[in-house]
């Protein structure tokens, strides 16, 4: 077997530093078989948060050599094993302990969504196009990737006045769904903060579940907002007619 150096950021909300780490390194690991191999090994108080191991729960996110990653998804074998591996916690969330962060703010933030709201005595057959779009949102783990690479939390801490992609995905699935009635267009504006995505694509590059954000979700928004809020013609239009 293969000897791989592993270089783990061991702290708490205080503090802490990268600690170094030997592993033996077996065919067909991943990043978390060799957290939990350090765990049994070496150190049994390490914090890691995990469930499936199947790229499904999105639990075990962290940074592997710098870039957001699930670990259980990050293959051994396609990284350069010659130089440590280094591991850390999402940079954009507060950690609470080792590798693992706090990520309670995203769901605060999804609190302030509208649910689904059908339309009354909608007829309930759709095109296959419009629950392929649909669905695509709905592929979402809640991994909070896209969130911690995204420029405006993880540099700018705009979290007061910035939803993220994650949650400007979850927009995306209902207003683009056939049977909702809502309008959600000033909820993006003002609180949910659209305006501040420069559409920079760094989102899409880390969804282990290969959703296009910034594409298929945050474009489409922002359209929407400019059409409710800023198009000139029909803000004309609204005032002939008297519809909002």
């Amino acid at each position: 077997m293969k000897e791989a150096v592993f270089h783990v950021y061991r702290g708490d909300a205080r503090g802490g530093a990268l600690q170094e780490y030997k592993v033996k390194v077996e065919e067909g690991m991943v990043v978390l078989d060799a957290i939990h191999r350090i765990q049994a090994q070496s150190a049994p108080d390490l914090a890691v948060r995990w469930n499936c191991k199947a790229a499904k729960c999105g639990s075990c996110g962290a940074e592997v050599n710098g870039k957001p990653k699930l670990m259980c998804k990050t293959r051994l074998d396609a990284m350069p094993l010659d130089r440590p591996v280094t591991v850390r916690p999402m940079r954009s969330f507060p950690v609470i302990k080792d590798l693992v962060s706090d990520v309670k703010w995203n769901f605060e933030v999804n609190k302030k969504i509208p649910a689904f709201a059908p339309k009354k005595d909608a007829d309930w057959r759709w095109k296959q196009e419009d629950i392929d779009r649909v669905q695509e949102f709905r592929k979402c783990i809640e991994c909070f990737l896209c969130q911690n690479v995204c420029h405006v939390i993880r540099e700018h801490d705009e979290k007061a006045r910035f939803a993220g992609p994650r949650f400007f995905v979850r927009v995306a699935g209902l207003e683009t769904h056939p049977m909702d009635s809502l309008n959600r267009t000033q909820l993006l504006k003002d609180s949910m903060g659209i305006g501040y995505c420069n559409i920079t694509k760094c989102c899409t590059e880390v969804c282990p579940e290969d959703i296009h954000i910034t594409d298929n979700a945050i474009i489409p928004l922002k359209e929407r907002v400019v059409d409710d809020h800023y198009d000139p013609v029909i803000k004309v239009i609204r005032l002939v007619t008297g519809k909002k």
